[in-house]
């Protein structure tokens, strides 16, 4: 996560259940990651960044040969820690993982679990994108000015959407808009959707005025005209995509989120480091790296300790952004 305001440098398909075969180890590029059984939770519903990363990732292994029949299936609640919690009572499952991102870090805070990533097993941060503020395709906002002069006048009577939880990256972006525009954040009608996918037909059916999500979520909306996309939340535009950045537009915010996956607690040495290699060779392969680009995510590979760093400084950003926004 990447914050940049004027107070301080600050840090964003139906369910498939079907019981995998039985595996023998594969040969050249998947020897060695093999992983019979392997399951990949997903944390929210289907549509949603964490389900178009797990099952991108699933395909590009598959197809890559690093391994075979990879479970993917989704257990949404709660902003992700309805998954976090089971993905922590599964101690010493070295068949199951789980997909997540800022968006659990905040929703572990917001919703005051027991549970945290901290007492997961880190395996791997995969990808940093953007966010994108976009309105239906028969929108009367044309431009980010337009929607923000109107937002100005009422917040409250402009609720915008976020498939994350208060405290994750659908959250802070627009809280950090709000701020760079001169609105008082507490506000803000922010309406949590649990994943990209529910708040897409929220904003299709102008339940709430605006949405915020990861550009990997809506490119083909945004493309298609069924989104109109009125600015990215980073630091440089999107390449393919007609958006300026809020910083380019006069709001000073720069703001990525990122994903990763964790596995449960308790793993053996050999576990962990099987399912990280596994993710190693998925970010090196051909099938990986083209999905990068046709997702336009950014390459922000991380493993083991030093990922578990990063979770561990992100709680406390997050804690810290929203102390400082008063929220």
């Amino acid at each position: 996560m990447r914050l940049r305001t004027p107070l301080a440098l600050l840090g964003a398909t139906l369910l498939v259940l079907v019981a995998p075969p039985l595996l023998t180890p594969g040969s050249g590029a998947g020897t060695g990651t093999q992983i019979p059984g392997l399951r990949l939770m997903v944390p929210n519903t289907p549509g949603g960044g964490y389900d178009i990363t797990a099952r991108t990732a699933a395909k590009n292994a598959e197809d890559a040969e690093l391994t075979h029949n990879i479970e993917v299936f989704n257990l949404p609640g709660a902003g992700g820690t309805v998954g976090l919690t089971r993905l922590v009572g599964e101690h010493g499952n070295g068949k199951l993982a789980m997909s997540m991102g800022l968006g659990v870090v905040g929703a572990a805070r917001s919703n005051h679990s027991p549970k945290t990533l901290a007492d997961t097993t880190p395996i791997a941060r995969l990808t940093e994108e953007q966010d994108v503020v976009v309105v239906a395709g028969d929108s009367p906002y044309k431009t980010i000015d337009q929607l923000i002069t109107a937002w100005k006048k009422n917040p409250g009577k402009l609720p915008v959407g976020g498939g994350s939880a208060p405290g994750g990256p659908d959250h802070l972006a627009p809280m950090l808009m709000a701020r760079a525009a001169g609105i008082d954040p507490k506000k803000v009608n922010y309406v949590p959707f649990d994943g990209g996918g529910e708040l897409l037909a929220s904003i299709l059916g102008s339940k709430v005025s605006f949405g915020v999500s990861g550009v990997g979520e809506y490119l083909d909306q945004i493309k298609s005209g069924e989104l109109r996309l009125l600015a990215v939340t980073g630091p440089k535009r999107v390449r393919g995509l007609d958006g300026p950045t809020l910083r380019e537009s006069g709001y000073d915010v720069d703001f990525t989120n990122w994903r990763g996956i964790v596995a449960p607690p308790g793993l053996t040495d050999a576990e962990r480091e099987k399912l990280t290699e596994l993710f190693r060779k998925l970010h090196a392969s051909p099938e990986w790296k083209k999905s990068l680009k046709t997702n336009g995510w950014d390459d922000a590979f991380l493993t083991g300790d030093r990922f578990g760093d990063f979770l561990d400084a992100q709680d406390q950003r997050v804690v810290s952004v929203l102390k400082e926004l008063g929220l």
